[in-house]
């Protein structure tokens, strides 16, 4: 009888308090096979004990049950998403490769351009110049039409992929706005410069941050230009570049300008404004300026 007492003791301590190294299930069966017996009623306590671990024993076990197929739905809404993801900069990075690729014939047509123009420094004469640089034109024109059809596959997406032409755009404005200035003495206007190339406002146009900075690249051409005009002779060009600069430099001044790459740019127009300003005083103080535009200084100053 005592070794039946004993055997129940131990095995009722077991299931208050088991040991977290043995299965759930051998509490369970002890308390079942105490409870079968007629002659040890357990107490309430424990009854609730073995209620509560056969709830956790059952939720643990359809928890796991219910997670395998939580994680392959999610492992594969993470896949078709990053299935997307991949098709969609595939498409995009194709896109700019195309976009590159003719720009880099845009850069190779620029630099044909450059080139011609730069006799100007020579002393050539400017239609002789100017007849060979725009021949250039037509071939960019063209060029830019290529590129307005690509941007034309992808709506609403002009600036994601603006900067794979913008350095090209911007020296292309550059050497129209030199070209223009060398032909008439004016400034090369937004909407003149969108009809050489053959661009729209409405579809593919010219921005306007891209025309600015190409009318400072301009103006970095003049101080050199003015120096080779005046030891060849012509000792009215500092004066007119000298007005050219002022106007462009105060029209300029209304821009409230960011602390940016074109910011920077206007900040060095001041500089060639200096430049073209010191070869003029030098050429006005040895009297080398005709009678007519000593008068207009005059007058100017009055």
């Amino acid at each position: 009888m005592k070794l039946a007492f004993r055997n129940a003791f131990f095995s009722l301590s077991h299931s208050l308090i088991p040991n977290t190294s043995h299965n759930l299930q051998i509490p369970l069966l002890s308390i079942s096979a105490i409870r079968a017996s007629p002659s040890f009623p357990l107490p309430s306590s424990v009854l609730r004990n073995e209620r509560v671990w056969l709830f956790c024993a059952a939720s643990d076990s359809s928890s796991s049950m219910a997670s395998v197929p939580n994680s392959a739905s999610l492992s594969s809404s993470v896949e078709k998403q990053f299935e997307e993801f991949r098709l969609q900069l595939e498409a995009s990075g194709s896109l700019r490769e195309r976009i590159r690729a003719v720009s880099m014939e845009i850069e190779s047509v620029t630099r044909l351009m450059h080139s011609s123009i730069l006799f100007v420094h020579q002393s050539r004469p400017v239609p002789e110049v100017l007849e060979k640089a725009k021949v250039q034109i037509g071939a960019l024109k063209e060029l830019f039409h290529r590129i307005a059809e690509i941007i034309r596959e992808c709506p609403s997406q002009y600036y994601r992929y603006h900067g794979d032409w913008r350095t090209e755009t911007q020296t292309v404005v550059s050497l129209l706005a030199f070209m223009h200035w060398l032909e008439t003495g004016n400034l090369l206007m937004h909407k003149e410069a969108e009809e050489k190339l053959g661009l729209n406002s409405s579809d593919f146009g010219l921005d306007v941050e891209d025309y600015l900075i190409g009318i400072c690249f301009m103006s970095n051409e003049l101080p050199r230009y003015v120096v080779n005009q005046v030891t060849a002779g012509d000792y009215d060009c500092p004066r007119n570049v000298v007005k050219f600069l002022t106007d462009l430099h105060a029209a300029f001044r209304m821009l409230n300008l960011r602390n940016d790459f074109l910011r920077k740019k206007f900040d060095g127009m001041k500089y060639d404004l200096r430049r073209v300003e010191e070869v003029y005083y030098d050429v006005k103080i040895r009297g080398l300026t005709t009678t007519e535009n000593t008068m207009d200084d005059n007058g100017a100053q009055e």
